[in-house]
């Protein structure tokens, strides 16, 4: 079977991978389409993503949807055949964070396709995975593959906005306007939002940001541009930049809340501390997600607009050409492999 491994950074490859046997607990799963993610990509250009860093050639992806194909020993699932969005994620289930209920910040979990831990975790971008039975979801009744393969990304979305507290009523500014960015919006307005400003550098990603439902398009570089607000009450940073944080800060209104989502380069990341001092600003990270996978399979179903925001698919032998399409946010959103057209 055709799996998509990165080895190096600037060397991903389409290698031939043995099919794998679902080990007890496990099900294996035909993927059908894997979203690119921006941490995929930074694996791709940087060999990295954050604080991780590639020791290993790993499978990539963790945004991933297909069929049930069997079951190991002792495992049970959806029947087989059954269309399935798999949850990316199979954290300890005893270490303080996830005895507190926060499992997305667990200290020892598995993510598929992550370099967080060593060996690193294989990801999903193969014909065939075998994953943890527990963390199948059939996908509800009118929700198609392509359009489910959404769930990993608008359940990131979903977890920011649930950071952010009450927005039902609120201005909600969110800076980049990337996939995340883009679901951000969606999630927004799901969630009650008066109006949301998204700001962007570039005109594409302005557009997709519209199909998403946003108020106001704000070019990021152009100061004069009459949509920025006097202040916002919600402010999510999802650009993964310091100058999409300190925009975030000067904006948000005393007493206001900024949630960093996106993941900002390795190191020290410079931003006005004196302003949430002084202004009492609340600044909340935002780090994947847990139960709200479920309740982004279920808007999903309900909401045939974002299809708008799926850019392309592409067979996975020309992996390559959809990593270099997904970086090109002047020409894309979320991109898909299919791995049903691998021959």
């Amino acid at each position: 079977m055709l799996g998509c491994v990165i080895h190096d950074r600037g060397d991903l490859r389409v290698d031939e991978l043995p099919v794998p046997e679902p080990g007890p607990g496990q099900a294996l799963v035909a993927v059908r389409y894997g979203g690119v993610c921006g941490s995929d990509l930074h694996y791709w250009r940087h060999g990295g993503v954050g604080d991780f860093r590639l020791r290993e050639p790993m499978v990539l992806g963790h945004e991933v949807v297909g069929t049930v194909v069997a079951y190991g020993d002792g495992a049970s699932g959806p029947s087989v055949g059954t269309a399935v969005a798999v949850h990316p994620a199979t954290p300890c289930g005893v270490c303080p964070e996830c005895a507190d209920g926060r499992r997305n910040v667990c200290r020892d979990t598995r993510y598929l396709g992550s370099a967080a831990r060593f060996p690193h975790v294989q990801g999903g971008f193969a014909a065939r995975t075998a994953v943890p039975a527990e963390q199948l979801r059939p996908l509800p009744a009118g929700l198609e593959l392509r359009r489910a393969a959404l769930a990993e990304p608008l359940s990131v979305a979903l977890h920011a906005v649930r950071r952010a507290g009450e927005v039902a009523g609120r201005h909600v500014l969110v800076t980049g306007a990337g996939p995340i960015g883009c679901l951000v919006v969606a999630a927004a307005k799901a969630a009650g939002a008066a109006r949301v400003t998204v700001t962007d550098l570039l005109p594409r990603a302005l557009e997709f940001a519209a199909a998403a439902g946003a108020d106001t398009l704000v070019r990021a570089d152009d100061p004069d541009d009459a949509g920025w607000p006097a202040e916002a009450d919600v402010a999510v940073e999802a650009s993964g930049v310091a100058a999409g944080l300190d925009t975030c800060l000067r904006l948000v209104r005393r007493g206001g809340v900024v949630v960093q989502l996106g993941m900002l380069p390795p190191g020290q990341s410079p931003f006005p501390g004196n302003l949430l001092v002084s202004r009492e600003i609340d600044l909340r990270g935002a780090f994947r997600f847990d139960t709200e996978f479920d309740d982004a399979l279920g808007l999903l179903a309900s909401d045939p607009a974002f299809d708008a925001l799926i850019s392309e698919v592409v067979p996975v032998r020309a992996a390559e050409s959809a990593f270099a399409l997904a970086a090109d946010r002047s020409r894309s959103c979320k991109v898909l492999l299919d791995f049903g057209r691998s021959g």
